[in-house]
């Protein structure tokens, strides 16, 4: 799950999100965030009613759903249809909680999807830590843009792309609005809090749902399943289940995994609101469906990866240094034949070649390192493929 917040003028300018802009942390632009969270203390001199905090309650729950059932679900993976005028609403109730306008927010997440967990991720704690993918990225320059040729489908609504230019009016009216009804109180408890927990709510998901949870689908990155952060932001941390079947509005895939965003979808299916809402195959689900090329490609590097290839190539550089040439072989082998005095099976099992994992030996890791899969046999194969690969190119020289 992507999470924009507000870090200047240019966040909704249309640009290259993989370029080789500079993703150093702006600090100078967390100014406005830190600012946001330190006018949380004014609850100090305005006191904590309890209609305040039923008001921040009822606005977090109202924007997280326009969050994952309008920027994740809808925008970003178009898990299900509407007609322009709720699909201007979700937006609209998205970008009241102040993270940036949905057009950013899809074309960053697809992303984010593309390359999930690689070097090239917007957000990845296996990359850049833990607090980069929490927020860090958020306050770079390389970030503070998007591909919006990546969203075709959805800036050919010219109202989706005024709202997304003007990303801020949506949390200003809002914060205007609880001031005017509920005084200050409700600005800062209301308002000012619930957003704040919206924002770190929405974070974990591109930070702690990649490192604490459990997978149930190997997905080739390090998305995981975590029943709290599914509590947390109504549905978003059965993440595992979400990288496995990116297609579907339902992300608890069990009964018993609840996804509240989910039952919101349907409800709205049933009065006519939406349709069309997609649901993850049954196959899918039972994890019976065989995995796709990009990520038999990432878990087999990942399982080349984890032996020693260097230790590897060093084995077979010296195995290789002992060991007969072809042209060498024949000439023993026909000496053995003339003196018939050695037998030529013992002489050929005396050479010693160099030794490298056996496919036996890379099931049983693969075993250890994932989940099951049907895919686990062209995991192992392509594994070997890179596994030879990797230590050619070290012994041919070639920089790796």
């Amino acid at each position: 799950m992507t999470v924009p917040t507000d870090t200047g003028r240019n966040a909704a300018r249309p640009a290259a999100a993989d370029t080789m802009a500079d993703d150093k942390i702006q600090y100078s632009t967390m100014i406005p965030f830190i600012l946001v969270h330190i006018a949380c203390f004014g609850a100090i001199w305005t006191g904590v009613a309890w209609e305040h905090v039923v008001l921040a309650l009822v606005l977090y729950g109202a924007r997280m759903f326009g969050i994952t059932g309008g920027y994740h679900r809808y925008f970003s993976h178009r898990s299900y249809k509407t007609g322009r005028v709720v699909q201007f609403l979700l937006a609209f109730l998205a970008q009241s909680s102040a993270q940036r306008g949905a057009l950013w927010w899809a074309a960053t997440h697809r992303h984010h999807h593309k390359y999930s967990d690689t070097e090239h991720d917007v957000h990845s704690p296996r990359h850049k830590g833990f607090f980069y993918s929490h927020m860090g990225w958020i306050f770079t320059e390389k970030h503070n843009g998007a591909d919006y040729k990546t969203i075709g489908d959805l800036t050919k609504f010219p109202e989706l792309v005024w709202l997304d230019r003007y990303y801020y009016l949506p949390p200003v009216l809002l914060g205007f609005a609880t001031w005017a009804l509920f005084g200050w109180g409700g600005l800062v408890v209301g308002f000012l809090w619930s957003t704040v927990a919206l924002y770190h709510a929405t974070f974990c998901i591109n930070s702690l749902a990649h490192v604490l949870g459990r997978p149930r689908y190997l997905t080739g990155d390090d998305s995981r399943n975590n029943w709290a952060l599914a509590i947390a932001t109504m549905g978003e941390g059965w993440h595992n289940n979400h990288h496995h079947y990116q297609s579907a509005a339902r992300q608890g895939f069990r009964w018993w995994e609840i996804d509240t965003s989910y039952y919101i979808i349907k409800a709205m299916q049933a009065v006519g609101l939406v349709w069309d809402v997609h649901e993850p195959p049954a196959s899918v689900v039972r994890n019976e469906q065989r995995l796709g090329t990009k990520v038999i490609e990432a878990a087999a590097a990942q399982l080349a990866n984890s032996f020693q290839v260097e230790k590897l190539t060093q084995q077979v550089r010296e195995a290789l240094a002992h060991t007969p040439t072809l042209a060498e072989i024949e000439e023993r082998v026909r000496q053995a034949r003339d003196q018939a005095k050695v037998r030529v099976e013992a002489l050929v099992a005396n050479i010693q070649l160099p030794h490298l994992p056996t496919t036996d030996e890379l099931r049983q890791r693969a075993s250890n390192m994932f989940v099951r899969t049907p895919s686990m046999d062209d995991i192992v194969e392509r594994a070997r493929q890179i596994l030879v690969a990797n230590i050619c190119t070290r012994l041919a020289g070639v920089p790796a």
